[in-house]
């Protein structure tokens, strides 16, 4: 028993466990706050959002907010590896930091998710501050 303790406290404190759960954290805050600006956007076109549950709705279901499932999808890839029983492997860890990186690269010229990001950015500064903490997060030392 006092084995299987011990390796939890490791697995859950291993340097890739940590790089990943910040880099979910800071996804998640991007999320939020590309959500909270998508929220706005859509309330002056087309009136109030009444409820949480009526905003989650529509995130998950309204062709509006589908450009942020990609990032959603990502959050859970990295549960899943983070969750999962296999032991967090450096290649493992940097292939989905490269993909991360290459999720947020906005672009004013491109389609899909780095236009609509590159959208946001220039509207809300709560995006761009979380923009930027996912950068930092993205530009520690090689793993």
């Amino acid at each position: 028993m006092a084995t299987s303790s011990k390796q939890a406290r490791i697995r859950q404190t291993s340097p890739l466990r940590q790089t990943l759960t910040d880099v979910r954290h800071g996804l998640l805050g991007l999320h939020k706050a590309l959500i909270v600006a998508e929220q706005l956007t859509f309330e002056r076109i087309y009136g109030r959002v009444d409820s949480t549950g009526q905003l989650l709705h529509l995130v998950m279901n309204d062709p509006w907010f589908t450009w942020l499932h990609p990032l959603s999808n990502m959050v859970v890839r990295i549960d899943e590896l983070l969750d999962g029983d296999e032991e967090l492997t450096v290649e493992d860890v940097a292939v989905l930091l490269t993909e991360v990186r290459a999720l947020i690269r906005p672009s004013e010229l491109g389609e899909g998710f780095e236009r609509s990001y590159y959208e946001a950015l220039q509207r809300a500064p709560d995006v761009v501050m979380a923009h930027c903490e996912m950068k930092k997060l993205l530009t520690l030392p090689a793993l």
